[in-house]
């Protein structure tokens, strides 16, 4: 065999990168009854205040006091969809009729295991109408139906009452109670757990 002489390969090595790609909810309109989740408008930040600011909501919700228009409209433009393109989660606001009612939103997502949670408040003016209970159905079956999740939950403080019985009007089950495990203005709070699995559709 004839020696040759060894020299470095000039050409570059290529290396094969999977592009990992980011799990994420769709950008979607979802309709039911007099109610539609869309995402958030630049007009929704006045109501957006309004709504965080409220008593209630702020008693049951750790939201800023001082929440101005400019927060809200950080979120609106920011944050929300941040949530969706990170893989996150999904804010939409509730919309009754023509009006701004509320937000829900999907939080604390586990892609792996097909998991999400459902949050929300709801406008003075919407409250006690079914609005909340309808938009949380709407999500969670959504959600369950069509993306292929197994389970959704929600937390909800002991105390109130109201949230308590939009949860088992939407169709989710009471599992237990996490004891100290949710915090608002006032100090931490025990949180009842309820879930909605795809059986229960």
């Amino acid at each position: 065999m004839r020696w040759q002489p060894w020299w470095p390969s000039t050409r570059r090595a290529t290396r094969h990168r999977s592009v990992r790609r980011i799990p994420r909810f769709p950008d979607r309109i979802l309709r039911g009854g007099n109610v539609v989740l869309r995402d958030l408008r630049v007009s929704d930040a006045e109501d957006l205040v309004t709504g965080v600011t409220d008593a209630t909501t702020q008693r049951w919700l750790p939201l800023p006091h001082d929440y101005t228009v400019e927060h809200a409209l950080t979120f609106i433009t920011r944050t929300a969809p941040g949530t969706r393109i990170g893989g996150a989660g999904l804010v939409r606001a509730i919309e009754a009729e023509g009006r701004f009612a509320g937000l829900i939103d999907l939080k604390r997502t586990d892609w792996t295991a097909r998991v999400t949670e459902i949050g929300y408040w709801a406008m003075p003016g919407s409250r006690g109408r079914g609005v909340v209970t309808e938009a949380t159905s709407i999500l969670a079956r959504w959600v369950l139906q069509e993306l292929g999740f197994e389970r959704t939950e929600l937390r909800v403080a002991t105390g109130n009452i109201a949230s308590n019985r939009v949860a088992v009007k939407a169709g989710f089950r009471r599992e237990g109670v996490a004891r100290s495990a949710g915090i608002t203005h006032g100090g931490r709070v025990d949180l009842v757990i309820y879930s909605r699995i795809r059986s229960d559709l």
